[in-house]
């Protein structure tokens, strides 16, 4: 009953978006769009979904200080990703850091924190793309306060991670002195908490978090690329610059609840975004269909691959990680 009511609003929302695209959209048109579409083109943003998903990999293995193997990673990521397409609760970013724990020798604890970093750095790229983008959308000051708030918040969040890496010793003499008063503190904390503040101190070497962050960007620029084809197999007169607003209006959209792998919430995103410039609402659906049909591809192709290599299945890993879940509560 409780992961039922957890659940039950992300459903809600997917289904009504899904109803609204489908009534809005000519899903004939749609059709049509991805018949025409140019598969040559496609083609090459196939293979760079690829790419980002191996770059990724070296994003995250940065910020892990290249303790695991580059391999470990790689699989771990696409794994984290099929699990998020098919899982409910977004169990693919505790996933990923359990799945890594039990192959790199590092702590469940330590990992954990580069997964959050990773995630707070990618809305702060993503509100960045939606501000840059919003010049070239017009009747858009909505997304801009939007863009301002969510990266004024991620930014806030990064600073106080900041904060507790720079004064671990503080923070945990301060969790040692509350744990004293409430037991059930030191229960949920103990070497979690010093495991987790350690896993924070990438933010302390300059030098390591630097490396981090070019590689980020590359990564999205690999997202960029790869969106613009797309956009451009469906749409020939598509520009460059539409890609700022579109990506960064699907990352927002990714993020709002929804059923696992963002269904509706993605397409919708994808589609209005577009829509906004095209102003050819089924075949920008067509884009979103295509561009989630990727993003189902290189997750299952090399997450399945990792979860084979490993003598996993999904249903497997649910069931480990919705126990290792009770046992953390």
């Amino acid at each position: 009953m409780k992961d039922i009511k957890r659940w039950l609003p992300g459903a809600l929302v997917s289904i009504l978006l899904i109803a609204a695209i489908l009534y809005f959209v000519d899903v004939r048109a749609t059709w049509d769009a991805i018949r025409n579409a140019n598969y040559r083109i496609l083609m090459w943003s196939a293979i760079l979904s690829f790419i980002w998903m191996f770059i990724r990999a070296k994003v995250w293995q940065t910020l892990l200080r290249d303790k695991p193997k580059y391999v470990d990673v790689m699989f771990t990521v696409s794994e984290g990703y099929l699990l998020n397409n098919f899982l409910p609760f977004r169990l693919g970013e505790l996933g990923r850091a359990f799945l890594l724990s039990r192959k790199s020798g590092m702590a469940f604890g330590e990992i954990l924190p580069t997964v959050v970093i990773e995630r707070v750095v990618d809305v702060v790229f993503s509100a960045a793309l939606l501000l840059i983008g919003l010049p070239f959308v017009t009747d858009s000051q909505g997304s801009a306060q939007i863009g301002y708030i969510m990266g004024g918040v991620m930014l806030f969040g990064l600073a106080m991670m900041y904060v507790l890496a720079r004064n671990r010793q503080w923070a945990l003499d301060v969790f040692h002195k509350l744990s004293v008063r409430w037991t059930i503190l030191q229960r949920f904390g103990g070497s979690f908490l010093e495991s987790f503040l350690n896993g924070l101190a990438v933010l302390t070497d300059g030098w390591l978090f630097l490396r981090f962050l070019l590689w980020m960007t590359l990564n999205w620029f690999v997202a960029l690329v790869a969106y613009y084809l797309i956009t451009l197999s469906f749409f020939p007169q598509a520009e460059f610059n539409w890609m700022y607003f579109v990506l960064g209006a699907t990352a927002f959209g990714g993020a709002i609840p929804a059923l696992p792998g963002a269904i509706g919430t993605f397409e919708g995103a994808v589609s209005a975004a577009l829509t906004l410039f095209t102003k050819d609402q089924s075949t920008s659906l067509a884009v979103a269909l295509t561009a989630r049909l990727y993003n189902y591809l290189n997750s299952t192709v090399l997450g399945g691959m990792g979860l084979s290599r490993e003598g996993q299945t999904l249903s497997g890993v649910y069931q480990q990680l919705m126990a290792f879940r009770k046992k953390e509560e």
